[in-house]
């Protein structure tokens, strides 16, 4: 997974990430879930599936490339609980991995 590169979408508006939030938004003290970063193996993914579910404002959102090196650091500066990595982006079907082991980050 180091060795990889992935792309995510991220608005030119604030530059925040995109993410899912599977479960309700919030937690006891009142912070807002930080969620799943959503992440593409291929640019064009990426592209489908902001052209498919949100094809109105696209243009509020550029594509970027992560080299599987830089994850720790992105998850370590945005608190992100894990990443959906993006299987179908037209469906959308999503896989979930928590930020542990599993996805190379410790």
């Amino acid at each position: 997974m180091l060795s990889d590169i992935f792309y995510l979408i991220r608005s030119k508006t604030d530059g925040q990430y995109l993410v899912a939030r599977p479960r309700p938004s919030g937690n006891s003290e009142g912070q807002p879930d930080p969620g799943f970063l959503l992440m593409f193996r291929e640019y064009a993914d990426a592209l489908s599936y902001l052209n498919t579910h949100a094809k109105e404002v696209a243009d509020r959102f550029a594509i970027e490339s992560l080299p599987g090196s830089q994850l720790k650091a992105l998850f370590n500066r945005w608190g992100f609980r894990g990443i959906g990595m993006v299987q179908d982006p037209l469906l959308p079907q999503i896989e979930f991995m928590l930020q542990d082991r599993s996805i190379g980050l410790d």
